[in-house]
């Protein structure tokens, strides 16, 4: 169980706690300077202000080389090595530093490379670029909340801030979920609100609460939902979801409506099929549909795939008119001549996708921006939203943040959330973006955004090459270097007198990275600003003062998961259809309450997806759930199962299992099955191939039994009923895995007082 919130974490629970830095985190000394003395850089430039122009220079225009060396960058957040003690002090460094720039241009500084320096102008008077539509990140594709919803408070409602609220961490804009499917898609199976035809259900699963949460933060974020699967009634036994446009449709429609009516959430965009084939036909299909019920707000999404759609709708007027978005995946901060010639917005509609550490940081930060200033994205959404699922399967931690112990309450707030912030905090959908070349001239990049009534927000990244690799595709080779930028402000910013400034540096030297620092306010001088910026850093400048860096107390340490865990699946109204801590792989195992059954066993779990799904990745032929820790070793794994189905049906208990996700198929462990026919199977092998021991059982479907598999060193045994029906079996492979339950086919089967004990 998770450790109890003490009461000042209760207390803190309501709001979190925000902190600027101390004084608004100006550096040691600058109270020093009169407070006429005109900055021309950030706080952690050293804060030395403008200089006097040397002879011939035009007032203001430039600064002179030994007034540079005086301010040559100390690192942000590190105060100067020097303290002045009182004014006297001060006004001696000052009569110094004036002396000193007068006098020319000076010897060049010993040791030290001049930095390159450039300028760039950011001017609205001939007009504004692309409308911004958001920064977000998707849950789902497939599972990736998992385990999310079994954190107890405050825990629970901790991270959800982190991700959600604004103003407070990665305060995301923009929710993408998973449409679930019944079928594997990435690290998990997410179950429909439709398993069969005649079936609806709004309430499976827990995307449903995830957006309600989302929504309750922030009432503005915008929702998407989006396919990788669909049930197999769909497809009429062709895994297919194409052939019969209507019916994919009116599914669709169906999980749209079911969204307003029992949960009163508005989806903002529909998504196609991702990752997949796109139909044409079925598109404008969909279109029709969602205009013919009044469904005119809700924005068609295409194809969450390359961008080749484009292609069809630069020729097709009613392809074209149905799609409000063109999304690719993956795109490497690169849009196709096409997508630009269909008028549409370009999103980046899945990204990052990378491990969470500061290269994963470092990915974000970049493409964040050269998405815009590379491709014309004007939104990008992180797969995935947070890491809530076992870290061993496929792309563990491949989030903004991490969440994956409910068991402990242990959580982490990653760096990727704090890049994240540079961006939402000081940024709304429906701002515009100004028209830049965004290309830094040492590398990097920047971007400016407005919301048209004066606020300006600039941010700037100097992520290096090896420091910011996202997973896909692959980067090609570029160098960024430190630099001087100085930055004009025209048109209607020319009046901006002072911008605030927030600061991240990542240290892949000492790995004491500064991450989303608040520095002493930016003057701006006549118009104009500088900044000496070095490698890896992403900085915020903006008008707007709303930027908070929150926190809670730290939670819980990690432990992992428990030797001994129990569930007997005893509950009457359950908060979500899954039991906790079970992760399904394929199949959709459920919460059922079994009113043909008076005695001990009317509150089971029950597998439930009968047909193969429309699936997105090569799914097993078997049903499985995968529960515990991945490194045990040994075990005993005790479970009440009941087989429906007549002849052929099956379930099994399982040990050391060593595969999920999309390479679930290819599972091994110790797998004790029993059959319908009366005969048993230990199997090393999920698909059932490799056979270690068989022979008769005596189990009857429709009737309650106990299996019990031990699994010690290199031996396991079996039970039945409480009595051994098999015995030293030889283990050679896999050495450690998770325990695991399921099924022969999709077929309906039963489970009960589920029990195990490891190490």
């Amino acid at each position: 169980m998770a450790t109890r919130a003490s009461p000042a974490r209760r207390a803190l629970s309501q709001n979190g706690s925000c902190s600027l830095q101390p004084g608004g985190a100006a550096h040691k000394g600058w109270q020093g300077f009169p407070p006429s003395f005109p900055l021309s850089r950030t706080a952690a430039l050293g804060g030395v202000g403008r200089c006097r122009p040397a002879p011939g220079q035009a007032g203001g225009a430039v600064t002179c080389a030994r007034c540079r060396a005086v301010r040559r960058h100390r690192g942000p957040g590190r105060p100067r090595e020097r303290s002045w003690a009182g004014m006297g002090c001060a006004a001696l460094l000052w009569g110094a530093i004036l002396l000193a720039c007068s006098c020319g241009p000076g010897p060049p500084r010993v040791g030290a490379a001049p930095l390159l320096a450039a300028t760039y102008v950011l001017d609205d008077a001939n007009g504004l670029g692309r409308e911004f539509d958001g920064i977000g990140a998707v849950s789902g594709g497939g599972a990736t909340s998992r385990l999310l919803v079994n954190y107890p408070e405050p825990y629970r409602s901790e991270i959800l801030d982190y991700l959600f609220k604004p103003n407070f961490g990665a305060s995301l804009h923009i929710l993408k979920v998973e449409i679930g499917g019944d079928a594997q898609s990435t690290d998990g199976t997410e179950p429909s609100h439709m398993h069969y035809e005649n079936d609806e259900n709004y309430f499976r699963g827990y995307e449903w609460w995830l957006m309600k949460e989302a929504k309750k933060r922030n009432p503005k974020i915008k929702l998407i939902g989006l396919p990788w699967a669909f049930p197999g009634w769909i497809g009429k036994g062709e895994n297919w979801p194409y052939d019969y446009p209507d019916i994919t449709a009116y599914y669709i429609v169906s999980w749209i409506l079911g969204a307003k009516q029992y949960h009163d959430l508005d989806i903002d965009y529909i998504g196609i099929w991702n990752e997949r084939a796109f139909s044409s036909k079925y598109i404008k299909v969909l279109r029709h549909y969602l205009d013919r019920l009044g469904l005119w707000n809700v924005g068609i999404i295409a194809a969450d795939g390359d961008w080749s759609i484009s292609n069809e709708m630069i020729v097709d007027p009613y392809l074209n008119e149905a799609i409000e978005v063109v999304g690719a995946h993956y795109p490497g901060t690169k849009t196709v001549k096409n997508a630009l010639l269909t008028g549409k917005k370009l999103w980046s509609s899945e990204d990052y996708s990378t491990f969470n550490n500061d290269v994963g940081a470092g990915c974000w930060a970049r493409i964040l921006n050269q998405n815009y200033v590379n491709g014309n994205m004007t939104a990008t959404i992180a797969w995935n939203l947070v890491a809530s699922y076992y870290e061993e399967l496929p792309f563990g931690r491949c989030a903004l943040m991490t969440a994956q112990e409910p068991w402990s309450g242990h959580y982490k707030v990653e760096s990727p959330i704090w890049i994240t912030a540079h961006t939402t905090q000081f940024t709304q959908p429906g701002w515009s973006y100004l028209q830049v070349d965004g290309h830094l001239e040492g590398g990097g990049s920047f971007v400016a955004l407005t919301d048209g009534l004066g606020n300006l927000t600039i941010i700037i990244e100097t992520m290096s090459h090896n420091h910011s690799k996202c997973i896909r595709p692959p980067l090609p080779n570029f160098s960024v270097v430190p630099q001087s930028a100085t930055f004009y402000l025209r048109g209607s910013f020319s009046m901006v007198q002072t911008l605030q400034v927030w600061h991240s540096r990542l240290d892949f030297e000492s790995g004491n990275s500064s991450l989303f620092q608040q520095l002493h306010p930016l003057r701006v001088w006549r118009g104009r600003f500088s900044l000496d910026l070095d490698v890896d850093e992403v900085y915020t400048l903006t008008t707007l003062k709303t930027g908070w860096k929150c926190g809670y107390p730290e939670p819980p340490p990690p432990q992992p998961f428990p030797s001994i865990y129990s569930d007997d699946f005893n509950i009457r109204n359950p908060p979500f259809s899954e039991a906790p801590n079970f992760a399904d792989q394929t199949g959709v195992f459920e919460y059922f309450v079994n009113a043909s059954d008076a005695g001990d066993h009317v509150f089971t779990l029950r597998q439930v997806v009968v047909q193969r799904p429309i699936t997105w990745v090569s799914d097993a032929d078997q049903t499985i759930s995968v529960i515990g820790n991945f490194k045990w070793v040994n075990m005993t794994v005790t479970c009440d199962i009941y087989i429906e189905k007549p002849r052929d049906g099956g379930v099994f208990i399982a040990g050391r299992v060593d595969n999920g996700g999309i390479y679930v198929r290819d599972s091994k462990g110790v797998f004790f099955w029993v059959f319908a026919d009366g005969t048993y199977r230990v199997t090393s092998d999920l698909a059932g191939k490799e056979i270690l021991m068989k022979g008769l059982a005596g189990v009857r479907d429709n009737v309650w039994h106990t299996l019990t598999l031990n699994i010690q060193g290199n031996s396991a045994s079996g039970l039945l009923n409480g009595y051994p029906l098999w015995e030293n079996v030889t283990i050679s492979k896999p050495g450690n895995g998770w325990a695991a339950l399921g099924t022969r086919s999709f077929e309906f089967a039963q489970f009960d007082n589920f029990h195990i004990e490891a190490c």
